[in-house]
Order: C-alpha cells, then sequence, then structure tokens
C-alpha cells in the first residue's frame, strides 16, 4: 500500500475548489467541488483499475493543486540479500500507474497540468492506513481552515 501525491504544475489551483457554510448552530459543511481538470482526474481515477487488475485505488481527495491517493497493489515484495524489501516491482506498478493517469489526464485537457514527480510513501502497517485514510479525510476541512 502506497500514499501517493501528485501536485499540478507551478501548484495551480485547477483541480477543485474547497467550499464552506459557515452554520452557527451546528458543524460547518466543508466540501470538495471538482473544477473541469478536476472532474476529468475523477473520472480517469475512477477507470484506472479497469487497466490494471493488480491495482486498487482505496482512497483519494483531490484538491485545488494536488491529489492524494492511497494506492494497493496486489502481490507481494520479495526480499533482498540485506533482507530489506526489494521494490522495484511494486515501485515500477506504481510509477507506470501514476504515469498513465497522467497520461490520460494531459490527453483529455489537451496539456500538461502535472509537476513532473510525484511523492509516495509506503503505508508500514495498520496505524499507518489509518493515519493515512484519515489524513485524506480530513484534508478538505484542514484546506479551508
Amino acid at each position: 500500500m502506497y500514499f501517493v501525491t501528485i501536485c499540478t504544475q507551478d501548484r495551480k489551483q485547477v483541480l477543485s475548489s474547497i467550499v464552506g457554510t459557515d452554520v452557527l448552530d451546528g458543524p460547518n459543511e466543508i466540501h470538495v467541488e471538482l473544477l473541469p481538470c478536476g472532474k476529468t482526474a475523477d473520472k480517469i481515477i475512477n477507470h484506472m483499475n479497469d487497466f490494471y487488475d493488480n491495482i486498487v485505488v482505496k482512497s483519494y481527495v483531490i484538491m485545488p493543486d494536488y491529489i492524494h491517493f492511497l494506492i494497493f497493489i496486489k502481490g507481494s515484495m520479495e526480499n533482498g540479500p540485506s533482507r530489506t524489501s526489494v521494490p522495484t516491482i511494486q515501485k515500477s506498478t506504481l510509477s507506470r500507474f501514476i504515469s498513465t493517469f497522467k497520461r490520460f489526464c494531459n490527453k483529455e485537457y489537451g496539456y500538461n497540468i502535472w509537476q513532473s514527480r510525484s511523492r509516495d510513501h509506503v503505508i508500514r502497517n495498520r496505524e499507518d492506513y489509518d493515519k493515512h485514510l484519515k489524513y485524506i479525510r480530513d484534508n478538505p476541512l484542514r484546506w479551508y481552515y
């Protein structure tokens, strides 16, 4: 499982808007409103499982200038001679997934909106998974405030 972040070029806020309604007697209503580029990204994210049998997008959030994903790659990592994991198979699968996602988006946009690099973090255990899942769910609220 990986926590992945991809950002727009020059951090341009072209994917979504974070909007809220201030309510005096109750919780604020905070939600993500997708802009056209964000709608395209959302559509492509939801079709990525059709292209990769061994990848499942578990959770994601489309923020104004980046997307956070929790991506599960089916299969196991093999251990190298030093007993550390050799992530070549899974890392290459993840790289292909991100590249394909960006390429499909750019094809629909007609131009590139993405930074060339992405960031990822290997989810180590259930606690790490829960922490990153909460981070994704709470991200619009943090952005708003």
